[in-house]
């Protein structure tokens, strides 16, 4: 059996810009892709922190140290510039593993720059 379980989460990056019209996802910083181990296109979920909104939107790849975090298209109008959220991605992983497995957290200071990458534990 299968168990779908976070994989990956970056804890409370800040929208740095949003793009109505443009096609919809969430550009961000491909540092923060590395360290977080999520890859183009994956579909990831966003939990905005100020509004408590959630969707589901895939990831395209933004500027190396940029601190880029983008809503694009229809996801702009789930977010504003300065709003905390937290980028989850998710994994299926076999049962057997499930009991062990530690998903990667990403934090970061205020300009989305990496600060933490270790596996622990932070509410949100």
């Amino acid at each position: 059996m299968l168990r779908f379980l976070v994989k990956s989460k970056i804890q409370r990056p800040r929208i740095t810009d949003k793009n109505l019209y443009y096609e919809g996802s969430i550009t961000i910083d491909e540092d923060l892709l590395q360290k977080a181990d999520i890859v183009e296109n994956e579909m990831v979920q966003i939990v905005n922190v100020n509004t408590g909104a959630r969707f589901e939107t895939y990831v395209m790849k933004g500027e190396r140290n940029s601190g880029a975090i983008v809503l694009n298209g229809g996801a702009a109008r789930l977010g504003e510039i300065g709003d905390e959220i937290i980028i989850i991605s998710y994994a299926a992983v076999e049962t057997i593993s499930a009991r062990s497995f530690e998903p990667k957290k990403v934090f970061v200071d205020k300009d989305n720059h990496i600060i933490n990458d270790r596996n622990n534990s932070r509410s949100g």
